[in-house]
């Protein structure tokens, strides 16, 4: 990262930066008004619709960006790519939010199978850091996730809530404490609920999500 380097997203000369200054300001969704919920994009940042009718169990989520180019590929460059220098453009990013008021950060966890597969969990990546510049503790192991789940992208939307249904198992105690869980994308926020779900069933006070993107409402 130290070498000179194009953009990953336009190609231009970006010095030890992911993407140049160009691109940095044009990134999708920044600075949207957004469902104070479920962070989908609203005219006037109103709970939308879906939220009214139906509460989710996690009480916020805050985002950076929407889940465009080149957001779309710049997560799979981390993830499936091990571009690891990727995961600090994020955390910049997302520090940008407000600071969280909170007791705990939980990164979403991933599958033992997943895990070994991958040889990272790409939440628990930006959790530590974020964590460390919010000034709370970071749980890393306190969240299992039982259930090595079917990929959430190759399912229609309807089908994945009941993909993650009972997925996770909570290890540590939380009763009381506000939770802020960190995950990389929110797209029907199926994961994100079922493990609010998870953590407010054994005593969790507020479950808030901050992730790096969000996908927008299908049009």
């Amino acid at each position: 990262m130290l070498l000179p380097q194009e953009c990953f997203a336009c190609g231009a000369a970006s010095g030890g930066d992911v993407l140049c200054a160009a691109c940095s300001v044009d990134l999708p969704g920044r600075d949207e008004l957004r469902c104070p919920v479920c962070a989908i994009a609203q005219p006037r940042g109103e709970v939308c619709g879906a939220c009214l009718s139906h509460r989710p169990p996690f009480d916020a989520t805050l985002t950076a960006l929407d889940y465009a180019f080149p957001l779309d590929k710049l997560v799979q460059a981390l993830k499936y790519g091990h571009r690891l220098a990727i995961s600090r453009l994020f955390v910049e990013l997302m520090a940008g939010l407000p600071t969280p008021q909170a007791d705990l950060v939980v990164p979403m966890p991933l599958h033992p199978v997943r895990l070994r597969s991958r040889g990272f969990n790409q939440a628990a990546e930006l959790a530590r850091p974020l964590a460390k510049l919010w000034g709370l503790p970071v749980l890393l192991d306190g969240v299992v996730r039982d259930v090595d789940t079917s990929p959430q992208v190759d399912l229609p939307w309807k089908a994945r809530a009941a993909n993650v249904r009972g997925a996770f198992r909570v290890a540590r105690k939380v009763e009381g404490l506000r939770i802020v869980v960190v995950d990389d994308v929110m797209t029907t926020g199926a994961t994100l609920a079922e493990l609010a779900r998870t953590l407010k069933d054994v005593g969790a006070a507020r479950v808030e999500n901050r992730v790096v993107a969000r996908t927008p409402a299908p049009s």
